[in-house]
Parts: C-alpha cells; sequence; structure tokens
C-alpha cells in the first residue's frame, strides 16, 4: 500500500499559519514507524510538481521537468509525442492573465465537444490532432509537441500564467495558437449561453502533460499506482486555508488511519523467509509506503528494519508532523 499526498504544505503565509493549528495524531504516529528514504528536492518553480514526479517514479516513468508523459500514458500509447488541452478561463487584468480555478464549473461534455470540433481545425493546420476525453480534457498529439515541456496544470490554476508560459522556438506555434483560440472563442455560441448562466466562459486553453514515452518503456513494467489524496488539492488551489485544515484532519482520521491499520496488518502477518534486520534492509512490511509532497519537495516513507537506536529516537524524540510539513 502506497499513500502519496500532494500539496501537504505550500509556501504561502497563509498555510504556514494554517499549519500551526494541525492536529495531526496518526500521521504523527506513521512517522515513528516509518523510515525515511531519500529527499526529492527542488523549487516551487520546477514545471512538475512534487507530486508528479513521485507519482511518475512509481509508475516507472521517465522524470524530466515538464516532459513527463502524462498524456502519453493515459492514450496509452507507446508512439508520438501527446499533450493534454484543458480549456479554461483567463482573468485579463491591467498587466497579469490569471487563469481561474483548475475545473470549470458547469461544463458539461456536449459544450466541451463542441468547442473541441471548432478549435480542432486550427490545431491540424500546425499538425496536431486533438481528442475528446473527458470534458476538463482534451488529448493533443503531433510533431510539434515534441520536446515541449509545459508547467502542470497544478502549478498555473488560480496564478498568474506569465511565468509558465512554455518560452522559445518550439512554443511559437502555441502562442499563436492560444491567440487565435482567444478570437475564435470570444463570439462562440457555448460562451454566449454560459455568459447567459453566470458561468465563466472558455477563452483559452492550457497544455501540459507532454512527453513521449521512451523506446524502451513497456506497458508490462507498470505497477499498481499508489493511492493519491486529492483532498487537499482543491483547498490549497483556491488558498482556503480553513478547508485545507479541515481536509488534513480528514486525511489523517481516515488515509493515516488506514495506513497504519496496514502496517499493522503486515507486522502480524507470517512471513516464508525472513530477511535479516538492520540499517537500510527492507523488513516484511516494505510495501507500506508514504509520500509527502509540498511545492518544493517530497519526501518517502517505508516500512524498513530499523536499529534499536533509531526506534528509541523514533519513539522518545518525535516531532511534530508540521516542523516536516515546513520542509516540503
Amino acid at each position: 500500500m502506497h499513500l502519496l499526498i500532494p500539496f501537504a504544505f505550500c509556501s504561502s503565509e497563509g498555510c504556514r499559519q494554517a499549519l500551526r493549528a494541525l492536529k495531526l495524531p496518526h500521521l504523527e504516529k506513521l512517522l515513528s514507524r516509518l523510515t525515511p528514504l531519500a529527499l526529492d528536492t527542488g523549487d516551487e518553480f520546477s514545471l512538475s510538481p512534487p507530486h508528479e514526479r513521485a507519482l511518475a517514479r512509481a509508475l516507472n516513468l521517465p522524470v524530466v521537468d515538464g516532459l513527463i508523459p502524462w498524456a502519453a500514458l493515459q492514450a496509452q500509447s507507446l508512439t508520438g509525442a501527446w499533450g493534454f488541452i484543458t480549456p479554461c478561463h483567463w482573468q485579463v487584468g491591467g498587466q497579469h492573465i490569471a487563469m481561474s480555478g483548475p475545473d470549470l464549473p458547469d461544463f458539461p461534455a456536449q459544450e466541451s465537444q463542441a468547442l473541441l470540433a471548432a478549435m480542432q481545425p486550427y490545431f491540424e493546420e500546425d499538425g496536431i490532432t486533438l481528442q475528446f476525453d473527458q470534458p476538463t480534457r482534451w488529448l493533443a498529439r503531433g510533431a510539434a509537441l515534441e520536446g515541449l515541456a509545459t508547467a502542470s496544470l497544478d502549478r498555473v490554476a488560480g496564478r498568474h500564467v506569465e511565468r509558465w508560459m512554455p518560452d522559445g522556438a518550439r512554443a511559437a506555434k502555441l502562442q499563436r495558437l492560444q491567440s487565435e483560440m482567444q478570437m475564435l472563442l470570444y463570439t462562440h455560441p457555448v460562451n454566449e449561453a454560459r455568459t447567459e448562466r453566470g458561468v465563466p466562459t472558455v477563452n483559452s486553453f492550457w497544455l501540459s502533460g507532454t512527453g513521449a514515452m521512451p523506446d524502451s518503456f513497456e506497458k508490462a513494467t507498470l505497477v499498481p499506482p499508489p493511492l493519491t489524496v486529492n483532498t487537499l488539492r482543491d483547498a490549497a488551489v483556491n488558498e482556503d486555508w480553513p478547508a485545507w485544515t479541515q481536509a488534513w484532519h480528514q486525511v489523517d482520521a481516515t488515509q493515516c488511519v488506514a495506513l497504519l491499520a496496514a502496517l499493522d496488518q503486515n507486522m502480524k502477518s507470517p512471513h516464508p523467509n525472513p530477511l535479516p534486520a538492520g540499517e537500510g534492509v527492507k523488513s516484511r512490511h516494505a510495501a507500506i509506503t508514504l509520500t509527502l509532497c509540498g511545492e518544493r519537495n517530497a519526501q518517502t516513507f517505508d516500512a524498513r528494519s530499523q536499529t534499536y537506536w533509531k526506534r528509541f529516537i523514533n519513539i522518545f524524540g518525535t516531532h511534530p508532523p508540521s516542523n516536516l510539513l515546513e520542509q516540503l
């Protein structure tokens, strides 16, 4: 069992204040019984956030910043460069352009498909084909996407888009397409209907999840994905820290309790070939894994044999989880 928790901490001051009120007794107990592995370090400006890097490693996918092939994986394709197209609403200000939240409200499939049909000819002129995946996400494929590193939607949702726009010669087609789509969508009947309903219009798109599967990749190497907890995401993206605190308390009372139970069960289960105990040697409960991800770093823990001294330190020298979370 592998529990992956994105947005376990954010670097904003509001999150730091909320962190002081967190009471996470079950997470604290988990941390006292699990062993930390090497820290995955980065910064808050990487195109691929820590939780995507951690998930990619767990799935044996290549980890290259902005080029983790999520769309190719979704398309189940081992050939060609793919990407996700997310229809979105941009708020244009005097000096900045900001993207609204991660998901468009009240965006049924028929509206999404109508916009895809209107936009597809423009993409095809640049050698990019579109296909419907779900209302808030389409699949794109084409040579123009090869080697084009893009920022995760989790990086840009609710923020100014300028920092996260691709640059360089490879991005020229993308930038032109975004300008053309803004003009096309301005008077589209779907947006007229959305305006009448009082919901945000679709006036742009975001490209993410770009990349191609490596030649050496085989579907047989895929492993079951971690259990990813997404309940912290929306609150963090919207900077709703009371909701984030509530979501963390719920995660502690549910998923962390379940992971503790799995750890207890593993310790009680018979093991036909017990491994020798020792520092850094996996034990019978090595299948229990926890990964905590912030905006910069990801820390993974698993059930490895611990020396008596390390167990003593973990039990009697524990620190509140907030100390660890703040390092993410």
